[in-house]
């Protein structure tokens, strides 16, 4: 016998899992768009990371299937995504700054 939500985790359409592949596509390409264009740097992180977030969301819900889950499992993974996001941006400045330093 097979549980009641067991039948989405088992048979994710083909057309969904084209149409989630084909908007990954989609950002890969906009985030390879940005890599050529003359942004000022911290725009440039806020948008990649944006899609990044993106990116990571849809993949999380659909391939790893967390969109059929209970919803008390997807709040609990919440908090671990703020903080990872937190840190990142934590990190940056130091980064800049040693993108700085080998400017010079």
């Amino acid at each position: 016998m097979s549980e009641p939500g067991h039948q989405a985790h088992d048979a994710i359409s083909k057309q969904v899992t084209f149409t989630v592949w084909f908007f990954l596509l989609g950002i890969t390409a906009i985030e390879v768009f940005l890599a050529y264009m003359q942004l000022e740097l911290k725009v440039m992180l806020v948008l990649l990371m944006g899609l990044s977030i993106v990116k990571a969301s849809l993949i999380i819900a659909y391939f790893m299937h967390l969109r059929y889950e209970r919803q008390s499992l997807a709040w609990t993974l919440m908090p671990a995504l703020i903080f990872v996001v937190g840190m990142l941006f934590v990190v940056f400045p130091d980064s800049v700054r040693v993108l700085l330093m080998k400017a010079k």
